[in-house]
Formats: structure tokens, C-alpha cells, sequence
């Protein structure tokens, strides 16, 4: 069955942001009038999604005001970080209002990057994985986790270095099953980083992690300049 369902965290504090953005959190930053959120939702419409589930946190109501329930005829579900639970806590709260074992996308709320699911799924069931991540190439590596990828697609290192050469990095679009955090030993509630503690365990654990590269438009709104960028990178006009 072709994935249907897409987690977006979006509980994050966003305190490099604030000066930029004071009082929101920051998926609803403004991007010519609309909410950034808005862009993602579209395109992952667009996409073939029909039900995501925001993992929420600070001023989750500013969110769920302005979206409610249902966006474009698609069903829009909401879990409510009461502390901030990191960016893996987010995904075990989600999971509960998903279908258990199928695949689902999972999406960083301040990250938009073009990425074609049905490729990205296609890639993921070819080889069974349990973590299939979106690449992009960056010189950034201080900022974005670099990945080792084999020529077959299998992630072969999670690495952190200083801003350099060129590699590939992980765009912060996952295809995962299910079945890849469930044996983790975590559980909903629990604080725990996706980055630092879920993927280094994953990749321990021996877990089929596989990568694959796009070339689509890729803007991360985490810090002020990149913020002021996202118009252009993905080529939105003003609203009327």
C-alpha cells in the first residue's frame, strides 16, 4: 500500500529563529503571507498524503487554530507535547495515531526540501529498510548530520565534522516502518533525540538504514538567513 500518512514534528522551541520570528512557533513562520507549514502541507499533498499527524509543543495553538482538523480534505491529527520531549519524543507520540505497519513519512516542521515519495518509498520497500532517508549535498557538515552511503544505497556512517568538503546529509525527509522504533526500547513520553540517540541506536542495532539523493529545492528556516532565503528557494509569489 502506497504511504498515506506523514508525521511533522513541529514542537520545537525555535529560539535561533526568534529574532525573526518572536512570537510563533516556527512552522507558522510568515513566507509572503502565508504559514511555511502551509507549503509543506501543499506539496506533500500534492504528493499523495492524506492524514498527517503534527507533533506539537510550544504555542501548539497557534497551529491547530489556524488548521484545525482537516486542510485541503485531508485529515490533520494533533499530539501535544506538554514538555519538550526532543525531536525522537515527538515521533513516539505520533506513532500512536498511525496504522501500525505500513510505512510513514516523516517530516522536520522548519525544513522543506522537493523530494518525490514515490521515489523515496519505492526506494525504501526495494530493500526492506527500516530507516530509508532523503540526502542532499551539502558543504554545511557542522550543521547537518553527514551520512556514508555504499553504492547500493546502505548507510554506512552517521557523521559530524567541520564545514568542508562536500557530502551527502541527511534532508530531513525519512520513509520509516514502523517495526524500526518499536524494537529501539523506547516508548510514547519518553525524551530522546532523533539525531543523537534513535539513529546511533538504529545503526548499533544493525537496522536496515538506507539513503538516497535528490536534487529538489532544500531550505532549513532553523536560523534568521535562512528564513529571509526561503521565498526564493522555493520560488513562491506574494499572496493575494
Amino acid at each position: 500500500m502506497a504511504i498515506q500518512s506523514a508525521v511533522i514534528l513541529a514542537g520545537g522551541l525555535g529560539t535561533r529563529l526568534r529574532s525573526a520570528v518572536p512570537d510563533l512557533p516556527k512552522p507558522m513562520a510568515p513566507i509572503k503571507g502565508r504559514p511555511f507549514l502551509e507549503y509543506q502541507l501543499d506539496y506533500w499533498i500534492a504528493q499523495g498524503i492524506r492524514h498527517f499527524v503534527l507533533a506539537v509543543g510550544y504555542r501548539h495553538e497557534a497551529i491547530s487554530g489556524y488548521f484545525g482538523s482537516n486542510y485541503r480534505g485531508t485529515r490533520l491529527d494533533y499530539v501535544i507535547e506538554q514538555s519538550p520531549l526532543g525531536t525522537g519524543g515527538g515521533i513516539l507520540l505520533a506513532l500512536q495515531k498511525l496504522p501500525a505497519q505500513q510505512r510513514f513519512l516523516l517530516l522536520n516542521g522548519d525544513t522543506y526540501f522537493a523530494v518525490q515519495l514515490r521515489v523515496l518509498e519505492q526506494f525504501a520497500t526495494d530493500r526492506d529498510s527500516d530507516w530509508c532517508f532523503s540526502l542532499f549535498r551539502t558543504r554545511q557538515t557542522s550543521r547537518y548530520l553527514g551520512m556514508g552511503v555504499s553504492e547500493e544505497g546502505s548507510i554506512t556512517e552517521l557523521k559530524s565534522s567541520q564545514d568542508g568538503d562536500e557530502c551527502l546529509a541527511n534532508g530531513g525527509v525519512y520513509c520509516i516502518h514502523p517495526r524500526a522504533v518499536a524494537s529501539l526500547g523506547v516508548q510514547a513520553g519518553d525524551s530522546v533525540s532523533l539525531e543523537n540517540d534513535l539513529f546511533p541506536r538504529a545503526f548499533a542495532a544493525g537496522q536496515r538504514m538506507v539513503g538516497l539523493a535528490f536534487e529538489g529545492s532544500f531550505i532549513d528556516i532553523g536560523i534568521p538567513d535562512d528564513y529571509h532565503r526561503a521565498a526564493s528557494v522555493m520560488q513562491v509569489k506574494e499572496q493575494t
